[in-house]
């Protein structure tokens, strides 16, 4: 083999390599073998160039004898031609190919005169003879040859540079010492920050409006996606007899409509990776003008509940996605049970009593029972859907190996639990296995897109649509999204939940969309950080401080500001200036005033934060201290400390300070904020609640993820005060408090005690990990 592969031109270290790949070698060889029946045992580097491209570039072996054969018979000669040969096969998966119309999709028979070329060459430098002479040999030859190229498909493209090099040649004369100095750089100018272009979007009647950065996530793999009804184009795809005609149908059904669907199991929340699947989903589906469904997979009745169903939907729009529409995967167990009794009729499915344990793995025994007679599985079928056969008694299983070498998947098995849409209807249920490629097909799916894990289902996703003559959809594998220094196992959550390290499954702590949606982050900021991750093949394993400045690039637009003091010290004003209470502006968004402002009130006695003042000085300390001023925001005041008040054990709990107009004061180092007639709260001040990267990983923390909680993951003030302009803040309503960070009020909130969490700080903590 490898004399064979360098007889063809190949040097010994590619030929080498070649023979690695088992799948290409084999290919080569035959094409090779092939080639040399017609030509005889010595072929050119040429013919060899195009055999290997051949061998390695076609998706669908069964054509290959059909290349090789023209390339042998000299009617296929350039790299150019084979490129259009190998899209002609794509497109045209079914046999017998139309010979003739191949040959005229591949320029087979075509020839291209001398004369055709330099008539070619002589009209493009015509066109551009004046920036020709300007610039001489400093022009773009290459627009040249690509003009005349694009007259003359089927050229030579040597041939073509060779004829625009002459004709050049002839027109400038040799180059001199200026042609062959190098260019000047042109010096870049930076463009002014201009604000994110937003695209008018009509959903609903309504014209909305949504940033670019939806189509950014579909860079890469995504754009490569085949259009719909040409799901044959897809490497990998299965093509039948039937299949051309379930296409047609297909698109009579759709009207050639991007379609996608979020397929959720509803037995827990979702997490911040299903926020990717659903941007992924329903943004593919809305850059493309196409709709997306929500389906729940609610085909194991053991674990699911209704209050997952609510916060799964609540979640997808609370994202900002609106279902095309609300389906399960029970709406179909008539069909899906119909099918099924179709798969046994037709030898692809069998009923086995293998126990559970014993087909566990990659390698179980082979059943016993796989060639058991039609009749008898179809019979043992009906006594299963009869609950004649208790659970683990018996399964019906698909005839099929699959990618990672699984035997025989199961498509049905037994289970005596009631299902909160179908009631005792059924005791057998389907697997996602079985469900999920016949829910797709039925709904006509486009594009089914899931993570890599799923990659070993594709093949059972093929065949058995196939297999039962139905439509079949391209299944897309892409990498998950994990986040660093959290979990987000459902099992592993609900552990935290009932050890009492965390409150619910919207504790704010946990990365659950209902756990970010408490703590304040923006449905946009979560978006936002799906675009930017974007969509690939990799895994995707992210620092939460990613995420985190998404959440103040949204909030920094959209919060106003507020006051709030955690750790209050009392301020009396001496010499207030008024008799009663004034009234203070403050911006709601002090970078552009035009966006409001709220009243809070100031008067003789204000509380700061203790850490705002100090009885020493020490150097670089800019704020409230005895002989150091500081200016109130917002006030136009600057106080100064004439009495410091302690209790009996020497702490500080009261100021007398005087003010002075800020306009005839010296400019004071400082700024602090503060509160006046104070609404009293609570304020809950999160961090990680893990202290490792990976604490599911046993190298990193042997003594499992319980173990490496971090013990000031929550602190809670409890007599924190914050000024009155939040008074009216409903649950989830987001604040910037000044100073302190990002807010949004805890829905644990009552009548006279408000709760806020705090959503992220103003700046990146440089001292996290």
């Amino acid at each position: 083999a490898l004399g064979l592969f360098t007889g063809i031109g190949l040097s010994e270290a590619k030929a080498r390599e070649t023979l690695r790949n088992g799948a290409l070698s084999a290919l080569l060889r035959q094409a090779v073998l092939q080639a040399r029946s017609a030509l005889g045992p010595a072929l050119d580097k040429a013919t060899g160039t195009l055999l290997y491209n051949a061998a390695a570039r076609l998706r669908d072996p069964k054509h290959l004898g059909f290349l090789v054969g023209y390339i042998a018979r000299r009617e296929i000669l350039t790299d150019l031609q084979l490129s259009a040969a190998l899209d002609y096969v794509r497109s045209h998966p079914l046999e017998p190919l139309d010979a003739a119309d191949f040959e005229r999709a591949c320029g087979v028979g075509v020839c291209v005169t001398p004369e055709q070329i330099e008539e070619a060459v002589e009209a493009a430098i015509r066109e551009h003879r004046a920036e020709l002479l300007a610039e001489r040999y400093r022009f773009n030859m290459g627009l040249l040859m690509g003009e005349a190229r694009s007259k003359l498909r089927w050229a030579d493209g040597k041939t073509i540079k060779n004829e625009v090099d002459l004709q050049v040649l002839h027109l400038l004369g040799p180059k001199t010492e200026a042609d062959l100095e190098k260019k000047p750089k042109a010096v870049k100018t930076r463009p002014a920050p201009a604000e994110k272009q937003k695209a008018a979007v009509v959903e609903n009647g309504e014209v909305g409006t949504e940033t670019r950065s939806l189509l950014e996530q579909l860079r890469g793999e995504a754009l490569k996606f085949h259009k719909p009804g040409e799901n044959y184009k897809t490497e990998g795809y299965v093509v039948t007899p039937n299949t051309m005609a379930l296409l047609k149908q297909h698109l009579a059904v759709t009207g050639g409509q991007v379609r996608t669907r979020f397929p959720p199991e509803p037995n827990g929340i979702l997490h911040i990776g299903h926020a990717k699947a659903i941007n992924f989903n329903f943004g593919y589906a809305k850059a493309n003008g196409g709709v997306c469904f929500l389906r729940y997979d609610d085909t194991n009745p053991e674990k699911e509940e209704e209050k997952y169903f609510t916060a799964i939907r609540e979640m997808v729009e609370w994202l900002g996605y609106q279902p095309y529409a609300v389906t399960h995967a029970s709406d179909y167990f008539d069909q899906l049970y119909t099918w099924a009794l179709e798969l046994i009729r037709r030898g692809q499915a069998y009923v086995c009593h293998q126990k559970v344990e014993e087909i566990k793995g990659h390698n179980p025994p082979p059943s016993p029972w796989r060639d058991r007679p039609v009749e008898e599985s179809l019979l043992l079928f009906e006594d299963m859907r009869k609950g004649k056969f208790g659970e683990g008694e018996a399964t019906l299983r698909m005839k099929l190996v699959m990618e990672d070498g699984k035997m025989d998947p199961v498509a049905y098995r037994v289970k005596f639990t009631p299902h909160h849409r179908t009631g005792d209807k059924w005791c057998i249920y389907p697997t996602y296995d079985y469900t999920h490629c016949l829910c797709d097909s039925i709904e006509h799916i486009t594009h089914s897109l899931c993570t890599k894990e799923f990659q070993a289902r594709r093949s059972s996703y093929f065949w058995l649509c196939n297999a039962l003559d139905v439509y079949c959809p391209v299944q897309w594998e892409y990498g998950r999204l994990n986040l660093l220094y959290t979990v987000v196992s459902k099992r592993k959550i609900i552990q935290l939940v009932e050890t009492g390290a965390v409150r619910d499954w919207d504790d704010p702590r946990l990365f659950t969309l209902t756990a970010l949606r408490r703590r304040g982050f923006p449905p946009e900021a979560i978006n936002n950080f799906c675009a930017r991750v974007g969509v690939t093949v990799a895994q995707a394993t992210m620092e939460p401080h990613l995420l985190e400045a998404c959440v103040r690039e949204v909030l920094n637009e959209q919060a106003p500001r507020a006051m709030a003091v955690l750790e209050p010290l009392k301020v009396t004003i001496t010499n207030f200036p008024a008799s009663k209470a004034l009234e203070v502006l403050v911006p709601n968004f002090p970078a552009d005033e035009s966006r409001g402002f709220h009243k809070v009130p100031f008067q003789p006695t204000v509380y700061i934060e203790e850490t705002d003042f100090r009885e020493e000085v020490d150097k670089g300390y800019k704020r409230l201290a005895p002989g150091q001023p500081v200016g109130l925001r917002h006030t136009g005041y600057v106080i100064a400390v004439q009495n410091v008040i302690k209790d009996a054990s020497g702490r500080v709990i009261e100021l007398e300070v005087t003010c002075t107009k800020s306009d005839v004061a010296e400019k004071p180092k400082a700024f602090i904020h503060w509160v006046s007639e104070p609404l009293p709260c609570e304020v809950r001040l999160y961090e990680r609640l893990f202290l490792h990267k990976n604490p599911e990983d046993p190298s990193e923390v042997p003594g499992g993820f319980l173990s490496d909680l971090n013990p000031d993951s929550l602190r809670v003030v409890h007599n924190a005060l914050v000024d009155s302009s939040v008074l009216s803040a409903r649950p989830f309503d987001k604040f910037q408090f000044e100073r302190l960070g990002y807010f949004s009020l805890d829905p644990d909130s009552e009548e006279g005690k408000l709760v806020f969490n705090r959503t992220v700080t103003l700046k990146e903590d440089p001292g996290k990990a």
